[in-house]
């Protein structure tokens, strides 16, 4: 295959500067057994070659999401949101779920996703209870932490025999329906629809997205494994334990390490958790999206000892004091978070910290490495939304955080274990492609997945438009 005349990437040096898609230069680029074979300017068309006319259409490394939870996204699609901007009063809540109820069939249990306490407040068994009783019914928040059920979920999960860490109890030690970080746990035990990877991934390829790197927290053997024979088209990395050895269609990406400010490790369990990771070969993706996470781990890291590749996953709450000691470390960062989530944050961080949330420019500008990921479901799919989040930051939060167009396009561009590495279009390389129909001037205006015109992976067509 060839495709002729296509603005090829990377753009200039400075990925900061407004003008480097503008300086893009035009160029064809052969493609055969699923690599980039060549790349030049005029080459000539092989006997029975396939060509595909760029007309000047910037071309570039597929999209790689580098935090994503695969199935907890397809599972969604088939889930009931209840959470902002859709749903913002009670009285829409209890309606929502009312209309969602009636399409079930008798005793099917009902799955809510997308749930902040700005709706109808903190949630407990009971106060689901007087929403929907009699259907069991799972109620995920919107950080994804937190599972709430009723009582009739509650009783065919036999909560009240329950000694399983995660429960939380209440005043008179009964469990009260609030669940932490028990989504395998859950899994296991509550019949679910299948979840649809196929549709999943041609969602993906139409958004130009090549592949990636799943973060679900606690893999076991299984998970990469029937990833792997799922139906997607993407390139996998998965951040499984160091025990766990992802099939050889799988990449091994960083060892992921959970926090939570409730359950914080001392800080010598964290660093040897961290030089675990590293005695096997793997580098560190710590999850810190308070400041209390961020600087235990910036002090277990430095007992540890740093290896390439080590990760700040999130980085939502980041001091202007701990810039210099996030120099060398990658912060896979989520810029979308602050509009889909900005009313809630206007109201719920104090103004002092709103400089501290979800930084992008002063963390390139102080030499720190940064990716993104769109933690899906957790916040939107769509990558072009994420960008246009990382541009045109919005008020209260200090606009001086955007970066230019082509800095928030490199954020999906890093190597799938490596994301401060860029990938390039260029002979030798993986035939792993996202051709925009526009040209540059075009892509920094719009930043929409309209701009897709194809998404190639392993030179093979997984997304043509129209």
């Amino acid at each position: 295959m060839l495709i002729r005349d296509a603005c090829v990437w990377p753009p200039g040096a400075h990925l900061g500067a407004e003008s480097a898609l503008a300086g893009l230069p035009r160029s064809d680029v052969r493609l055969a057994g699923g690599l980039i074979a060549e790349c030049g300017p005029s080459l000539p068309t092989e006997p029975g070659e396939e060509v595909i006319e760029a007309d000047g259409g910037v071309l570039l490394p597929g999209l790689h999401d580098h935090h994503v939870h695969l199935r907890a996204l397809a599972a969604a699609a088939a889930s009931v949101n209840v959470g902002p901007p859709g749903i913002r009063t009670p009285d829409e809540l209890a309606a929502r779920l009312r209309a969602a109820d009636a399409g079930l069939p008798p005793g099917a249990w009902l799955r809510a996703v997308g749930y902040h306490e700005s709706v109808a407040g903190t949630l407990d068994r009971h106060a689901l209870d007087r929403l929907l009783p009699h259907r069991p019914v799972r109620m995920q928040h919107r950080t994804g932490a937190l599972w709430t059920v009723n009582s009739l979920a509650a009783d065919r999960l036999g909560l009240d025999q329950c000694e399983v860490a995660g429960v939380e109890r209440g005043d008179a030690g009964q469990p009260n329906g609030r669940l932490w970080r028990m989504d395998r746990w859950l899994a296991e035990r509550v019949p679910g629809a299948a979840a649809d990877l196929g549709a999943l991934s041609r969602k993906a390829a139409s958004l130009g997205i090549t592949g990636f790197t799943d973060a679900t927290p606690e893999m076991t053997e299984d998970d990469p494994a029937s990833l792997a024979g799922a139906p997607i088209a993407q390139r996998l990395c998965c951040m499984a334990p160091p025990g766990v050895r992802p099939p050889d269609s799988v990449i091994s990406g960083p060892v992921k390490i959970m926090l939570d400010d409730t359950t914080l490790p001392p800080l010598d369990e964290l660093s040897r958790w961290i030089h675990r990771a590293h005695a096997a070969g793997r580098p560190a993706a710590v999850h810190c999206v308070t400041r209390v996470q961020l600087v235990l781990t910036l002090a277990a890291l430095d007992l540890a000892g740093r290896r390439p590749g080590d990760r700040i996953e999130h980085g939502a709450v980041i001091g202007s004091d701990s810039l210099p000691a996030l120099r060398g470390l990658t912060v896979v960062t989520q810029p979308h978070f602050v509009a889909e989530r900005g009313e809630q944050y206007a109201a719920d961080v104090p103004p002092e910290d709103l400089e501290d949330l979800w930084r992008l420019r002063s963390l390139t500008d102080a030499g720190v490495d940064v990716a993104a990921g769109s933690d899906a479901p957790f916040g939107g799919d769509d990558p072009w939304g994420v960008m246009r989040a990382a541009v045109r930051r919005a008020a209260p939060f200090p606009p001086d955080e955007s970066v230019s167009p082509a800095r928030a396009l490199a954020l999906f561009l890093g190597e799938p274990a490596a994301p401060a590495v860029q990938r390039r279009v260029a002979a030798g390389g993986p035939a792993d492609l996202t051709l925009l129909r526009a040209g540059p001037r075009e892509t920094l205006d719009a930043l929409t997945p309209d701009l897709v015109a194809a998404t190639l992976i392993g030179g093979e067509f997984a997304y043509v438009r129209g």
